[in-house]
């Protein structure tokens, strides 16, 4: 049995709303329990007791969920976007097929609706920033309550910047007369998020006890300044982060690839920063069980597996057939068919059989936005970036090890990365990331940040589809955007 952050909320229209509904920490033996929304309040008074701001945190971490009310579409910019997967389903929702094939615009929906959903999320972080001082607490459990919201915080500004790049910050609670503000550049971004994460990593637990599991850690807080700089190419930093992630002696592979996306595995050792969902009937599981299920199963199949990312690993690797369903193979309670998907495959992670859920699109299979594998890879290839290619082999074979011992042929398969050459051992580390972490929401933004998403994918234009554009929403509000070049 699991322990999570229930995602019970009054939805939020903008930016410019108070205080969201709160979520609930649940045990998923006891069943929900009974509380009634925030709704709208003046924050001033609400924020009377421990009670209240932890019911106010609570509801920070709603807009992280991959769950219907919320239409979180960030995993088709990161999927269908790039070379892992075409858009799939009968054609409902037209702003996947635009960016399947590089032809959005700032008025495709999903951009609107993701942009909302990372700022409601900063809102209510700086909702609980701005008052948890006003409380009468003890001075732990205060610092553990701001550490939660700066890294959350952080974490909706890292995705912000990836998808659209300079965005605006606000750090405060700000009122709606003085929102209308330019985009503050990404450099300014990151260093925010750098300065919150370091902030929260002293206030945060090495590890938070069962019944608070799914919240923020030092590690979490560690590892996501570790991939802001990874963005910025701050190769020093990287490693100092990820030692300091190291060092913590939580973390270390799973024996077993399969644990990391498997209900009864989950929040496992291997887990840095794993993103919550429950399957209890109400629409607030993780909706990629049907998004991403194939339609004979009832699914909407809107992501189906590249050939040339199915046919893409190295011989013998077992993430393949982990990653991937192909013909003949057992698939949720069913045998996968090539009739399943137009391209002859479909993903397996985060997807469970149909019965065991109450409804299709309520997934119990937590997101786990950062695995201690992709910490490894990241300082495989910072330590290669900065010429210790020797040095990367390291952390990169213990990825491949893991792998190759769940090999048919250990013996042969995924042989050890030995290259001294900078070149080659960077080709190598990308070819592990891709295999590594396939269908995890990285593969667009590691082909942006390496500069060859334009020798990769089909209609990318270099100089504008590094990001995505500014929804017209927004600018139509705020006549100090400037939208991002080409669009």
């Amino acid at each position: 049995m699991k322990n999570f952050v229930n995602l019970l909320f009054t939805p939020a229209s903008t930016l410019l709303t108070g205080l969201l509904a709160s979520l609930l920490l649940l045990n998923a033996c006891n069943g929900i329990l009974d509380k009634e929304p925030i709704a709208t309040l003046d924050a001033g008074s609400f924020f009377q007791s421990e009670a209240d701001a932890v019911q106010a945190l609570n509801a920070a971490y709603r807009p992280l969920l991959f769950n219907n009310a919320n239409g979180n579409f960030y995993w088709a910019f990161a999927v269908i976007t790039a070379d892992e997967a075409i858009t799939g389903g009968d054609g409902s929702r037209p702003g996947l097929v635009e960016l399947d094939a590089f032809t959005y615009t700032p008025r495709t929906e999903e951009f609107n609706t993701f942009w909302r959903l990372q700022y409601q999320g900063i809102t209510q972080c700086n909702l609980v920033l701005d008052n948890i001082d006003k409380i009468d607490m003890a001075q732990a459990r205060r610092g553990q309550i701001r550490g939660e919201a700066l890294f959350l915080r952080s974490y909706y500004y890292f995705l912000l910047a990836q998808v659209f790049g300079d965005v605006p910050l606000f750090t405060k609670v700000t009122p709606p007369d003085q929102l209308k503000v330019p985009r503050t550049p990404k450099a300014q971004v990151y260093a925010q998020i750098q300065r919150d994460c370091e902030e929260a990593a002293a206030l945060l637990p090495a590890v938070q006890p069962p019944a608070s599991t799914g919240r923020a850690t030092r590690g979490a807080a560690y590892a996501l300044a570790a991939k802001s700089y990874l963005y910025e190419s701050k190769w020093d930093k990287v490693l100092e982060n990820v030692a300091k992630v190291k060092d913590l002696g939580v973390y270390d592979l799973m024996a077993d690839y399969r644990h990391n996306f498997e209900i009864n595995t989950q929040n496992n050792a291997e887990s840095v920063w794993e993103i919550q969902h429950t399957g209890i009937g109400l629409g607030l599981g993780n909706f990629l069980n049907q998004w991403w299920m194939s339609r004979k199963l009832l699914g909407y199949g809107f992501a189906e597996v590249t050939p040339a990312f199915a046919n893409g690993f190295e011989t013998g690797d077992p993430r393949r057939r982990f990653t991937v369903a192909a013909n003949n193979d057992p698939y949720f309670g069913a045998t996968y068919k090539n009739s399943f998907s137009s391209t002859f495959f479909s993903p397996r992670k985060y997807l469970q059989d149909t019965a065991s859920v109450a409804q299709a699109p309520d997934g119990d299979i937590n997101y786990t936005a950062i695995r201690f594998a992709e910490v490894l890879l990241w300082e495989a290839e910072a330590l290669n970036e900065l010429g210790r290619t020797a040095d990367a082999q390291a952390p990169l074979e213990r990825v491949r090890a893991r792998a190759r011992a769940q090999a048919t042929t250990p013996a042969t398969a995924l042989p050890a990365v030995t290259t001294a050459n900078q070149e080659e051992m960077r080709q190598a580390i990308r070819r592990e990331r891709k295999a590594e972490l396939g269908f995890e929401l990285h593969r667009f933004f590691d082909l942006v940040r390496w500069g060859i998403a334009k020798d990769v994918l089909p209609g990318f234009q270099a100089g504008k589809h590094e990001v995505f554009p500014i929804p017209q929403t927004e600018m139509d509000l705020n006549a100090q955007l400037v939208q991002n070049a080409g669009y």
